[in-house]
């Protein structure tokens, strides 16, 4: 049996023994005759010895980036943008140049001279004395201020709902709505009170009471809002409203203002046609054809039509 020197001088039957020469590739066939072993691609022996991907830290993965598109697409299917919630120059220009006069008297009364400021809010109180001197003067100024500060409830509520009003309805209906709120439930809680005074039934102190502030205007306002917002947010907001106001009552505090909310409360209520007709045109749906189902069926069209 004739044999063959390999290239380091080892004879060609050695090898049958299976075990690899030194030097040589395991993925390389041996010799004539000599057993080859299983080749691994070099491209799969690199894979198992690299580690596994991993995004660098601090950058989101690519499933957290596709369920941040996924979100972000249904939210604008839904029209939810919650930048809209407050107001803007462009976009709610009453609210928001409203909500700066108001953020600068509230400052004012703040760090002022506690004097000065008692006489201009005693000033602008829409008592029966001011009432019968300058009824339309002291309406406006009694709007100047905000009984609590700027961290009051109302002054919040203002800030949300006469952004979400205008937004529905235009600067000047909003307006509108705002002050004829105020001006009729102060009417409304104030001239009982000069009747019941004339006629006997309350002491003349009470013809100089201090009434300021902007809640009747609010209220009013967060009675509207409720009829042009669907169904499924429209009757917490006024069972809230409600309560804010029947709490007062209960306790007993200031019944003529609690009264007050109440009213005005009715008067934005008793505005819904009207509201519903400004809305529609603006271009604005309709309370009725809005639901949680109908813009649900419309995010799955819009994703369905970007998937294809």
């Amino acid at each position: 049996m004739s044999w063959v020197d390999t290239a380091d001088g080892t004879p060609a039957d050695s090898t049958r023994a299976g075990a690899a020469r030194p030097g040589t590739l395991a993925g390389v066939p041996r010799q004539r005759g000599g057993a080859s072993l299983p080749a691994a691609p070099a491209e799969a022996a690199l894979a198992a010895a690299a580690p596994a991907a991993v995004p660098p830290a601090g950058r989101p993965g690519p499933r957290h980036v596709a369920a941040w598109r996924l979100m972000a697409r249904r939210l604008r299917a839904w029209h939810v943008r919650p930048w809209r919630l407050l107001p803007t120059p462009a976009g709610t220009p009453f609210t928001f140049g409203y909500a700066l006069l108001l953020t600068a008297t509230s400052l004012f009364a703040a760090h002022a001279d506690p004097a000065l400021v008692d006489q201009l809010l005693r000033g602008s109180s829409t008592d029966i004395v001011h009432l019968a001197q300058a009824p339309l003067l002291v309406l406006c100024a009694s709007a100047l201020w905000i009984a609590g500060g700027l961290t009051s409830g109302f002054a919040i509520a203002f800030l949300f709902t006469l952004t979400a009003l205008e937004r529905r309805i235009g600067a000047l209906r909003t307006a509108a709505v705002f002050f004829c709120g105020h001006a009729l439930a102060t009417l409304a809680t104030e001239l009982p009170v000069g009747f019941t005074v004339a006629a006997g039934g309350l002491p003349d102190s009470s013809l100089a009471r201090l009434d300021y502030g902007i809640s009747f205007g609010v209220m009013t306002c967060i009675g509207a809002l409720a009829g042009v917002l669907p169904a499924w947010c429209r009757w917490p907001l006024l069972v809230l409203a409600v309560q804010q106001a029947v709490t007062g009552l209960i306790d007993y505090t200031d019944p003529m203002t609690d009264w007050g909310h109440l009213l005005s409360l009715s008067l934005g209520v008793a505005a819904w046609p009207a509201l519903r007709r400004w809305h529609a045109a603006r271009g604005g749906p309709q309370p009725s054809q809005i639901s949680i189902p109908s813009l649900w069926s419309a995010a799955a069209r819009k994703n369905a039509r970007s998937s294809s």
